[in-house]
């Protein structure tokens, strides 16, 4: 997350600086000015664009002050080129995340004056934070070259500490999707890989083949990142697609059930039905016969009794005088 004590030479090193470029104010008020600017660079939100950046960032400058026209106008351009600092989403996705020159130049065209820096003095140093905004200084503005290059100097460390870099810009972006992530980042170090020179003044070229080194390094690791971050999106993205069918699959089954189902207690209802409609038929039928066995009897009675009847009614006198009743008509027991 970079240096969580000052070193005690750095305030004192912007107060010396600031003199330099022609401030009038007292120690005291510069000071204040540096230490308000450190604690800029000391937010927690840092972790590559903290306080040790801009000891590195100092520090590069020293390497190409040879070259430059005022080191000390470049030194206060630097401490006041990332000391304001955004990571946030909103501003993220607004391509304006970092470190922000532009608020940079700003907030010195703002402090500097009332430490007496000269307004010429105050313009060039903001002149220099625009300059940086996209790293492209002009041609022969060695001070703009010298400041953008000291800012990516970082491009050429070692492996060990580029890792560590690297792992810290990551870390400022920890809220951003992965793959959000490193699209944007493949974007930017394909962009300086593109350059003819990725470092301008003279006396940075020595910087030149280090970094391309670990830019290609890192964007081989980053293309394979992103490469099997998409492989796992398209495989759960295939799993969920396949349980999403699996799922229609055994609703549609059991809507296929149902409807059978249905139409099987349709058909047996139909059956019922239609067995109790041959029923009540038959039903009819039978009453039909016996209340036409009824009328037959009823129209015999009316003409009397036939030459069947007459027989049966001649039995019938015989057995009643063979077998006397008693009053109530029941036969007697012999």
């Amino acid at each position: 997350m970079g240096l969580t004590e000052t070193p005690q030479w750095l305030i004192p090193a912007f107060v010396r600086s600031v003199k330099a470029i022609g401030a009038t104010a007292g120690t005291e008020e510069i000071q204040a000015v540096g230490a308000a600017l450190v604690e800029s660079w000391r937010s927690p939100d840092r972790y590559h664009h903290a306080l040790r950046h801009l000891i590195d960032v100092l520090a590069s400058i020293d390497q190409l002050a040879e070259e430059t026209h005022d080191p000390d106008v470049v030194r206060i351009a630097a401490w006041y080129h990332g000391a304001e600092f955004a990571a946030d989403r909103r501003t993220a996705f607004a391509h304006k995340g970092g470190e922000d020159p532009m608020r940079g130049a700003v907030r010195a065209r703002e402090e500097l004056p009332r430490l007496g820096v000269p307004e010429e003095t105050v313009a060039r140093i903001a002149d220099l934070q625009e300059q940086m905004h996209r790293h492209s200084a002009a041609a022969k503005d060695l001070d703009a070259q010298a400041l953008c290059d000291a800012d990516l100097a970082g491009l050429a460390a070692d492996p060990q500490r580029y890792a560590e870099y690297r792992r810290n810009v990551r870390a400022e972006y920890a809220h951003i999707e992965p793959a959000t992530y490193l699209e944007a980042r493949i974007a930017i170090l394909r962009k300086l890989a593109s350059r003819s020179r990725i470092f301008c003044s003279p006396m940075a070229q020595d910087w030149e083949e280090p970094a391309r080194q670990n830019l290609i390094a890192e964007l081989d690791l980053l293309e394979s990142e992103l490469a099997e971050l998409e492989e796992a999106e398209h495989a759960e993205s295939e799993r969920a697609a396949a349980a999403h069918a699996a799922e229609s699959g055994t609703r549609s089954g059991a809507e296929a059930g149902e409807t059978e189902s249905d139409e099987t207690a349709g058909e047996e209802s139909d059956d019922a039905e239609s067995t109790r409609g041959d029923g009540a038929r038959g039903e009819e039928a039978g009453r039909g016969e016996r209340a036409g066995r009824g009328r037959g009897r009823a129209r015999r009675r009316a003409r009397g009794p036939g030459r069947a009847g007459r027989r049966d009614s001649g039995t019938a006198r015989r057995r009643a005088a063979e077998h006397p009743r008693d009053p109530q008509g029941q036969p007697w027991l012999r």
